[in-house]
């Protein structure tokens, strides 16, 4: 079996969504360490650690998606130009 072209599109929707999960998974990481900072600092600036925390899990995982879907949509694209001159990715299933 050989893989000789890949739909882009959906190469591109899939590595978005992963991407975003990692986002996510990242941006709960950056909330509690800031969130811990925060405690520690007290009034000294724990509140910008803390909405910085806050703004990590909102947006962490918006960005990591949009530069997950674009980097999925180059690599399939590049895949699909170099498999034109390779012949693709052979597999062997049972």
């Amino acid at each position: 079996m050989v893989i000789k072209r890949i739909d882009v599109l959906s190469v591109a929707k899939i590595t978005g969504i992963i991407a975003a999960a990692f986002g996510l998974f990242f941006g709960v990481i950056f909330f509690l360490f800031s969130s811990l900072f925060g405690a520690i600092l007290g009034n000294h600036g724990g509140g910008s650690a803390m909405f910085g925390g806050i703004a990590g899990i909102f947006l962490l995982p918006i960005l990591y998606g949009i530069f997950g879907f674009i980097g999925g949509l180059i690599q399939a694209f590049v895949y699909n130009l170099a498999s034109g001159f390779v012949g693709g990715v052979r597999i062997e299933v049972e």
